[in-house]
């Protein structure tokens, strides 16, 4: 019984609770998704909450620059590339037998510089969030300051009394830990056991304290919150509920916007947007979401990626539950190489107000991860880790689908055909090379025979 109800009762009223039980990949494309106009009623934030976030992140640009040089070139924007990925495609499309000529785009949020990954949009951002909020209160700073005096003895010293924690399966761990260091707080980061063992030596690398949990990562975020809840001096980064990681995130869609000016890609009506994103508990995927639907409008449809061994975003939204199902309370394992995506229960708060926002999700094995990984680095030379990949294949789950996506989106042949899909990256950057070689070798071991 799982709630109440047999399993045979749930695979009645849910018949895709089956093949997730089986671990086979699927894909769902969701028949309540609205136009933005209407989908924004769901979420309690604005367009304003947005641009406030973008401010907020200029005011930190000369901060950043002094202390991180590797954001010196950027004037102290952390930002990806925006790469074609022509090769990749093609080596795909002979795989899965698409014919249909493919405009495919990476975002390479998994170079990132400071920590590596998507996540060090969110997890910086609540860093210099809640750094900012702790020096205007102590009147050590105003708006209009330089925020390089963040580095100077009077507010090191303030950020010194206070902790900083978070619970994570390793990439929002390094953004939050390594920024948080940096400002001089006192960083812990409660890692679940499928952590990989160069994330919590980095970390302690930079003073960061790593507390080692046996259970997964809604186990190490429930001890994290736990230990932060005594502590009225330690902030806790909820991954799950934080609209502020959120908004950190949603900048990521006027970025993208700024970069297809420059590359003179067009978005409207005739030329659609396609994103894909590896979604683990969903505040990540869900705040580039709501950026780019900002962006775009209802010309960008975002389609999310999980491991079919946790595919805890699907399921809630499916059943309309979110967060009050995980899917080992289906006999799902959630064990996945994917480890950054190694969610067994949801964000409540991305499921419900994101629910028409996004159109749809789709499940893939580590094998088909691996797989993508060497392709990806046999084509374009580009290192990514298996969770990276998870979007990877989201553009042959469209042009393949059978369950009316495509007409019930309302598209032209043209507009089919002159659409660009773009793969988000979100993490690899960073991987260490013996790491990355057995991921290398893995893919070979898997990878299609033509």
């Amino acid at each position: 019984m799982v709630y109440g109800k047999t399993i045979a009762d749930w695979v009645t009223a849910f018949p895709l609770i089956k093949p997730l039980m089986k671990g086979e990949a699927i894909a769902w494309f969701n028949p309540a998704i609205a136009p933005i106009a209407q989908a924004l009623d769901d979420i309690p934030l604005t367009a304003a909450d947005v641009s406030d976030a973008s401010a907020r992140l200029q005011r930190f640009a000369p901060y950043l620059m002094e202390v991180f040089p590797e954001v010196t070139k950027t004037n102290g924007v952390i930002e990806s590339e925006l790469i074609r990925v022509d090769a990749f495609s093609r080596e795909v499309q002979k795989i899965t037998g698409i014919s249909h000529p493919v405009s495919l785009l990476l975002k390479k949020d998994s170079h990132l510089p400071i920590a590596g990954s998507v996540k060090a949009r969110g997890g910086i951002y609540e860093v210099l969030f809640y750094a900012e909020k702790l020096a205007l209160q102590e009147g050590l700073l105003k708006t209009t300051d330089d925020y390089r005096l963040l580095n100077q003895a009077a507010c090191r010293a303030l950020f010194s009394r206070h902790k900083i924690a978070v619970g994570s399966t390793g990439n929002l761990g390094m953004s939050i830990g390594i920024m948080a260091a940096k400002l001089g707080f006192e960083a812990t980061v409660h890692m679940s056991s499928d952590a990989r063992q160069w994330k919590k030596d980095k970390l302690r690398s930079h003073g960061v304290v790593v507390v080692e949990h046996a259970g997964d990562y809604g186990q190490a975020v429930e001890q994290g919150r736990k230990n932060a809840e005594s502590d009225p001096l330690c902030h806790f980064v909820d991954d799950e509920n934080s609209m502020t990681l959120f908004l950190g995130y949603a900048v990521a869609g006027e970025r993208l916007k700024a970069q297809f000016v420059e590359a003179a890609i067009r978005v409207d009506a005739e030329h659609p947007l396609f994103v894909y994103l590896p979604c683990g508990v969903g505040g990540g995927p869900g705040g580039i979401t709501f950026g780019l639907k900002l962006a775009f409008g209802d010309h960008v449809h975002c389609i999310f990626a999980e491991p079919t061994q946790s595919p805890c975003m699907l399921m809630g939204v499916y059943t309309g539950l979110h967060d009050k199902l995980a899917v080992q309370d289906f006999g799902i394992t959630n064990h996945t190489a994917a480890d950054g995506l190694a969610v067994g229960r949801p964000s409540g708060f991305v499921g419900t107000a994101m629910q028409r926002m996004i159109d749809g999700y789709y499940t893939l094995t580590d094998d088909e991860m691996f797989s993508l990984l060497y392709l990806m680095q046999k084509t374009e030379h580009l290192q990514l880790e298996p969770s990276a990949l998870a979007g990877a294949a989201g553009f042959s789950r469209v042009l393949s689908e059978k369950q009316g996506y495509r007409e019930r989106l309302g598209l032209s042949d043209t507009a089919w055909s002159n659409a660009n899909h773009l793969i988000w990256a979100t993490g690899g950057g960073m991987v260490p090379t013996a790491e990355y070689e057995s991921y290398l070798a893995n893919g070979r071991r898997v990878i299609p025979k033509r």
